[in-house]
């Protein structure tokens, strides 16, 4: 009986210890971003990060030991995440990081941070991203790597961003490419696909009646600041987040389970803001004109095909996201001229997919193998 309220009173005493530094130091608590790199190439808010080769002999991911492999695959991955997320994602917590599970498996790893975003970037478009930045992205890494050819490993917008690329440009140094809950035909996309689909043909007809176009905004109306996108993301499982605050204040005492679950959280809470520029392009061609889908779509004064596309690839969808459903995700293989092109569905939600539990036994691990072969 004593031992159990000693075992008590530590664990308030532990409680109340990290309630106040996590009150405030909270960023003593973030296990992100701890992966040693150099930063090869930077324009603007935008830079390019290379990482350096893992010393262990082994580690470990999930709860499995993986042995680190000294010879390295030929060609050289690019990690390109979303907009509204930071790279973060990418190297979430030492156990659970995309870039040391590549790293692990002898991939010479890069990866894209497209900055952060604030209402000063306001015109930034697909135009930036597409038609300026991604060609300095491979040139960067093409020259710092000296290897001809590379593989693109993309989550959500990084998918689509990487897709409108390769349709401009017709890139054949982009050898593979992997999309993760990239979101190709928006009309699919669960309740909202629905609205959009829905409001096509009014829409279409409203703007043809009074020689009117969303297009014609200021871009300012457009801007959508982090924290919407993080409602939005926490209003998918609503009863997941009471339930993840609920069990942070059981656990108060345990660091250990405080550095994951605010790390966690970290991803879902520090959203980056979208310009208003390309949420303005994205809200006509993409979501009510569905134009992605179609096969084409104008960027800038380009027209994007994206039958042009020829590299091989390979496309993960959720099989409980409620965000990007597994037909929108799929259509990608549709649109493009690939021969070599697979798709899977994985356990998870949309960021389950892709940085989950599961996710190192399912979309890491089938991503690493698929590109293993095709990468030497």
């Amino acid at each position: 009986m004593v031992e159990k309220k000693l075992r008590l009173l530590d664990k308030v005493f532990l409680s109340v210890l990290n309630g106040v530094e996590q009150f405030a130091f909270s960023e003593n608590f973030n296990i992100s971003n701890l992966s040693s790199f150099d930063e090869i190439f930077q324009d603007g808010i935008m830079s390019v990060r290379h990482y350096h080769p893992l010393e262990d002999d082994e580690i470990e991911i999930a709860g499995e030991k993986i042995k680190v492999e000294k010879k390295r695959h030929k060609t050289p991955v690019i990690l390109v995440p979303p907009l509204a997320a930071t790279s973060m994602i990418f190297d979430l917590m030492p156990h659970r990081s995309v870039v040391r599970y590549f790293l692990a498996n002898g991939y010479d790893v890069y990866l894209v941070d497209w900055g952060d975003v604030t209402a000063d970037h306001k015109n930034l478009s697909l135009e930036s991203y597409v038609l300026e930045w991604m060609p300095m992205i491979m040139d960067a890494v093409i020259t710092h790597s000296d290897e001809e050819e590379v593989s693109i490993f993309a989550y959500c917008m990084g998918g689509l961003l990487s897709l409108m690329y390769l349709a401009v440009s017709g890139d054949e140094s982009v050898k593979n490419l992997v999309t993760v809950a990239s979101p190709i035909d928006m009309h699919q996309s669960g309740a909202a696909g629905k609205v959009l689909s829905a409001i096509y043909k009014p829409a279409h007809l409203v703007s043809n009646v009074l020689n009117f176009s969303l297009l014609d905004l200021p871009t300012r109306y457009f801007h959508v600041p982090g924290w919407t996108s993080s409602l939005v993301f926490k209003l998918t499982n609503p009863m997941g987040s009471v339930i993840n605050t609920y069990e942070k204040f059981l656990n108060l005492w345990d660091r250990e389970y405080l550095e994951e679950s605010l790390t966690m959280s970290k991803w879902f809470d520090d959203m980056v803001d979208y310009p208003g520029r390309t949420i303005r392009e994205m809200a006509v061609h993409m979501m009510i004109n569905n134009t992605m889908a179609k096969g084409k779509m104008r960027i800038g004064k380009v027209m994007a095909e994206f039958n042009q596309i020829r590299c091989s690839i390979l496309a993960f969808a959720g099989e409980s996201d409620n965000l990007v459903s597994v037909s929108a995700a799929h259509k990608v293989l549709d649109i493009v001229s690939s021969e070599d092109k697979e798709f899977c569905v994985v356990p998870g939600g949309h960021a389950g997919v892709f940085a989950g539990n599961k996710a190192p036994q399912n979309t890491w691990r089938i991503a690493v193998d698929w590109l293993a072969s095709r990468s030497d």
